[in-house]
């Protein structure tokens, strides 16, 4: 049974690696900065950026709304495609500010498909951010599932090759019980052995799932 099977991947992963204490942040806002800035990058460029923003006393709403373009794409440089990055930011803002004064509070009242729609809609931001937008910031039951998910998916049979984002967000969501630090728990988890071992070239000696029985043999 799927439910099963994704439960017992879990429980291996979370006895080899522990809790993962994710997602780095001191408030709410620098949690949705850094899942904006960490689109194409790794997180180590993120917190650079991210320290550059807190050194400047700039990581609030209102201080990046109001910030020259130019000046925050040199304060996130480090995060890489500042430029792009700078635009997905300023769009959130101004989505943030133009329909709800600017004040993240404001978002909280709205249902978990509204509110997932709506940031959807701001430009530059896709499935993934917006889903980490939802379960990080706003302790929303979304499952977050990235390029790490997909393969340890596909890998263990779990789903087939052509599969498509909310397919693949789907399978996790109606298989685990709806619980927001279970999926916060579950993504770190995934993306820890995506790293670790699950990589494009797979490293299966002493994986947490090397043993399970429903692997399934494939080509690296």
């Amino acid at each position: 049974m799927l439910s099963e099977q994704l439960t017992e991947i879990y429980q291996l992963l979370f006895d080899r690696f522990g809790p993962q204490d994710w997602w780095p942040g001191e408030t709410q806002f620098e949690i949705i900065t850094g899942a904006i800035l960490t689109q194409n990058t790794n997180w180590g460029n993120v917190e650079k950026a991210i320290a550059n923003l807190k050194n400047a006393d700039l990581l609030t709403p209102e201080k990046l709304y109001h910030l020259d373009a130019p000046k925050l794409a040199e304060l996130i440089r480090p995060a890489g495609y500042y430029n792009i990055k700078t635009k997905r930011l300023k769009s959130f803002l101004d989505w943030l500010f133009n329909n709800y004064e600017g004040q993240l509070e404001n978002l909280e009242a709205l249902d978990t498909g509204r509110l997932r729609e709506e940031l959807l809609a701001v430009k530059g931001i896709g499935p993934e951010t917006a889903d980490s937008i939802l379960l990080y910031a706003f302790d929303r039951p979304i499952f977050v599932v990235d390029a790490y998910t997909a393969r340890v998916a596909v890998r263990h049979g779990l789903i087939e090759p052509d599969f498509g984002y909310e397919q693949l967000r789907d399978l996790f969501q109606s298989n685990l019980a709806e619980d927001v630090q279970l999926f916060n728990e579950y993504h770190a988890l995934l993306v820890r052995l995506g790293k670790e071992f699950c990589r494009p070239n797979a490293k299966c000696p002493n994986c947490p799932l090397e043993k399970l029985p429903h692997n399934l043999v494939f080509k690296q």
